[in-house]
Formats: C-alpha cells, structure tokens, sequence
C-alpha cells in the first residue's frame, strides 16, 4: 500500500476528473505537486483545509510517479520533516484509492498535530 497522499477540494477533484490531470492553484504556484504521507495528513488538514466541510483524499501509486518524486524539507516554519513533491504530472490514473471525507465535530489540537511530525 502507497503511503503517499494528495488533498483536494470537491471543485479541484472535478476537475481533475474531466481532465485527467490533478493540479491546485498552489501546486502551479510552486511548479510541483504537494503531496503528504499519512503521518503529515492531520496537519495538512487542518492547516490549509480548515474552512472545507468536504474534502477528496487520493492515494497515489508511488511506482507510478517514484521517477519524479523527490522527498523535500517544507518551505513553512509551521512543518518539520521532509514532504514528498511531484516534480511532473500527477493523472487520475495513478490513483488507486479515493476516500470523500467530511468536517466532524472532533478535531485534534494543533499543538499536537504539530507534534505528531516530529
């Protein structure tokens, strides 16, 4: 199983679905993909999805994009560890599992999300 993870909003995940092609205005921004492993997913969440009732998370086949991938250290003083960026195109092909997930009323404190990428 891939532990490597992309976060959508509904609109951006429609539009990778008539595309073919996953992107967000942040990844054309930064001329690669944002991508998150499991261990990075809560805080991703909660740090640029917070104002989302829904959103698609995707499971990405690793072989299929490993040529492109390289692990980076984040540019934000508000992560630590290194994050996986897609330096190439991300299709909806190379996804193999697709979860719809909604805001529920209980949510871990920042504090120790923070804590759980260390």
């Amino acid at each position: 199983m891939s532990d490597i993870y992309k976060v959508l909003t509904e609109e951006e995940w429609h539009a990778a679905t008539t595309s073919g092609q996953i992107t967000t205005s942040l990844d054309e921004e930064d001329s690669f993909v944002h991508l998150s492993t499991s261990k990075q997913l809560a805080l991703t969440l909660h740090l640029y999805f917070k104002d989302q009732k829904k959103v698609v998370l995707l499971q990405i086949d690793k072989d299929n994009i490993k040529d492109n991938l390289v692990f980076e250290k984040a540019n934000s003083e508000r992560r630590t560890g290194t994050f996986p960026h897609l330096y190439g195109k991300l299709a909806t092909k190379d996804v193999t599992n697709i979860w719809y997930l909604e805001r529920h009323a209980f949510e871990l404190p920042k504090e120790v999300l923070v804590e759980s990428e260390r």
